[in-house]
């Protein structure tokens, strides 16, 4: 079993225009310089925008290798400027799922993570910028999981708890 450790929200430097604001490579270089400990490391992301004191999850991804060959890619870049774009206030923002230090995770379990943030990130953002593994589950549990707004039961509350969820 792999242990993923999370770390964030680490704020994206931003270069900031005349008006309007982009990610270039520059600044995913001068992310994993102020975070050197995070380059080699494997797991999952969210880019997700701080606005208003909540975090919105938009872009879930996975590196293989590692977050340094994978995070700031001209197609993430792409994305982070989609975001940009459609945030005009805000703070982009960068979580890590990441293996522990000197251990990398196998593929198969980074993928199953990524399934799992990607329904769990779509679950409070149904317009998640993701294109694969977004079909949505067909069925809910009243209180717990992807149920409609109300007060929870009490026996909602309890399985949740002895879930952990």
């Amino acid at each position: 079993m792999s242990e993923f450790i999370v770390s964030g929200p680490h704020v994206v430097p931003v270069y900031r225009g005349r008006v309007s604001r982009i990610v270039r490579s520059e600044e995913g270089d001068a992310f994993f310089k102020a975070h050197p400990s995070l380059k080699a490391r494997n797991g999952c992301y969210i880019f997700a925008m701080r606005s208003g004191g909540g975090i919105t999850p938009i872009y879930v991804g996975k590196a293989t290798k590692s977050f340094d060959q994978e995070c700031f890619t001209s197609h993430k870049l792409g994305k982070c400027n989609q975001i940009l774009a459609d945030y005009a206030k805000g703070t982009l923002v960068l979580f890590l799922f990441e293996s522990p230090q000197g251990k990398k995770a196998p593929t198969y379990q980074i993928d199953l993570l990524e399934n799992f943030l990607i329904q769990s990130a779509l679950s409070v953002n149904e317009d998640l910028l993701n294109i694969k593994k977004t079909k949505q589950e067909k069925w809910s549990i009243r209180g717990i999981i992807r149920s409609s707004a109300g007060k929870r039961s009490q026996s909602a509350k309890s399985a949740s708890s002895m879930l952990g969820l």
